[in-house]
Formats: structure tokens, C-alpha cells, sequence
């Protein structure tokens, strides 16, 4: 069996190292540097104090033709539309495509690829890439993924190969599975961003937490969660277990990189409009850290 990745970020590259164990994995990178880096290297993976090397082809992405069996695609959502229209391009259109994308601000895109099983993914696990081919695991957990539209066969064939430490597990409603990580996000990774902080932080300081149980009401609300105590306990809880963790949000405002606001937050005010419903707290986060990707372009 043969998967291509595209995107070789924390994600692109933590799914490269376990699933190159079992396949034949390429990497598709954004930049010929990086790809003959991870060649040179391999993938490097660091996990509880030890690292394993994996060997796995790289190539630039203008060379992806869309031949593999899989492709995992792991960009971040803003670089979704130039990848789709690829796609949408190429002679053949590919068989088997799994978008592991963090909000739901993408689906209207994924909607324009016809005739192909499309598969979403919610990934839990923490990853940290450290340079162009080493990446650090360090929060495990399961990557959910179900069938946003086509044949989900190929799906389960996925499931029953993926290694043991590295486990998919299927969910039959994509909407909800999305939502319930959207929620996570949308209160999480905003919040630290501003804040400068890690995610236990969010709970430990009981001012901090009281922002985050306001901001969730106002999320619960527009969404019209029907779980909702169940779910603030969630997010609670993924603040204990990576209590050290720094969102990715937070990540990319560091490094002044644009974020997945727009996925995260810009879907809830698209929501929130569309009732006629107000969203005061959601709407100063989002342009809160749209400000902050303002000062990203002082440094570009």
C-alpha cells in the first residue's frame, strides 16, 4: 500500500514516522530544501526520552500526481485552496483522500472535489516539529476520523493496518466529531494565545478560568451544544493532561506565522450571523488575534 502525506509540518511529519513503519509512505513538501533534508535524515522521532530515525521518500509538492492508495493532506486550512485546486486538476483524481484539518471553516472547499472518497480526521495527539525532519510526540493519544462523503470501505481498511501506537479510530458522524474538536479549539488555543500562557495555566489560575468557562457558554450557545457540561469537562480536562503544552495558536503567533482563526473562530461568527445571534466574546477574540498576525507581517 502506498500513502502520500502533503504538509510535513508537526503533523505531516508525526504521521510519516508511524506509517512508514507498515508502508510505503512519501512525504510532499512545501520547499525542495526540506525534502532533501528528510531524505538525508530520514524522520526523526522523539518519544519519552528516546528517538527512532524512519526512512521514507520526500518530494517537493509540485511533484504529487496523486498516484498513492492514500493521501493524508496536513496543511494548515489556509493552505488548503491552492492544494484542492491541484486536485481538482490532475488527470486522474486521487482515490482515497484524508483531511486532517483543526476547525470546520474547510468544508465548503472540500465540497468542490468530486467523484473521490473524502475522509476527515480530528487529530488528538501533541507534536512538536523541532527542525525540517525531527519531530517530538509528546501528548499520545487517537486520531478520530470518518467519511465525509463517498465509500467508507478504504476507511476501515486504514483503521485495521495503523499501528498499534499510533491508532485511528472510526466515528460515523464527521459533523459532530469536527464539532466536538472545533469546541476544544475555539476555547483553548485563542485564549492561550492572547494570554501567553500554557494550555494548565487556562484552569490553574482561577481568573483565566473564569474567562474560559465564559467564553465556552457563549460557543455552547451559538452551537447549540446539547452536552454541554459534558463537553466543558472535556476541555478541562485536555488542559490538565497537557497542562505543559503551548496551542498551536500560540505556536504560530510566536513564531509569526498566520493561524487557523478563520477555521476556528470564523466559523462560530459565520454560525452566530447566520442565527441572527450575538457573539461579543468570540467576535473580540477573533480580531484580537487577527491583530496579532497584523504584527506577523511587521516581521515578514
Amino acid at each position: 500500500m502506498r500513502v502520500g502525506i502533503i504538509g510535513a509540518g508537526s503533523i505531516g511529519l508525526l504521521f510519516a514516522a508511524y506509517f512508514s513503519r507498515i508502508v510505503d509512505v512519501t512525504v510532499y513538501t512545501r520547499t525542495p530544501e526540506q525534502a532533501t533534508e528528510i531524505i538525508k535524515y530520514g524522520i526523526v522521532l522523539k518519544k519519552n526520552g528516546e528517538q527512532t530515525i524512519s526512512n521514507t521518500k520526500a518530494l517537493p509538492i509540485n511533484e504529487w500526481k496523486g498516484i498513492e492508495d492514500l493521501t493524508i493532506i496536513s496543511v494548515k486550512q489556509y493552505q488548503l485552496r491552492p492544494i484542492i485546486e491541484k486536485i481538482n486538476q490532475l488527470p486522474i483524481l486521487p482515490n482515497n483522500l484524508l483531511f486532517l484539518q483543526n476547525g470546520m471553516g474547510h468544508l465548503k472547499q472540500l465540497e468542490t472535489i468530486p467523484n473521490t472518497n473524502i475522509f476527515v480526521g480530528a487529530v488528538e495527539h501533541g507534536a512538536l516539529k523541532e527542525n525540517s525532519y525531527t519531530v517530538s510526540h509528546n501528548g499520545e493519544a487517537v486520531t478520530k476520523v470518518a467519511v465525509f462523503k463517498g465509500n467508507p470501505t478504504f476507511l476501515f481498511d486504514c483503521i485495521s493496518f495503523a499501528p498499534l501506537e499510533f491508532p485511528l479510530v472510526f466515528k460515523e458522524d464527521y459533523f459532530t466529531m469536527l464539532q466536538s474538536k472545533l469546541v476544544v479549539n475555539a476555547v483553548i488555543n485563542p485564549l492561550t494565545a492572547i494570554l501567553e500562557v500554557e494550555n494548565g495555566k487556562l484552569i490553574k489560575n482561577e481568573y483565566y478560568f473564569q474567562v474560559l468557562k465564559n467564553l465556552y457558554s457563549e460557543v455552547s450557545s451559538i452551537l447549540n451544544l446539547d452536552n454541554t457540561e459534558e463537553q466543558l469537562q472535556q476541555i478541562i480536562t485536555i488542559c490538565n493532561n497537557t497542562s505543559a503544552n503551548r496551542s498551536s495558536m500560540l505556536k504560530d503567533i510566536e513564531a509569526h506565522r498566520m493561524t487557523e482563526v478563520d477555521a476556528i473562530l470564523g466559523y462560530i461568527l459565520e454560525v452566530a450571523e447566520h442565527k441572527g445571534m450575538k457573539s461579543p466574546q468570540v467576535a473580540n477574540l477573533y480580531y484580537l488575534i487577527k491583530g496579532k498576525e497584523m504584527i506577523k507581517e511587521e516581521y515578514a
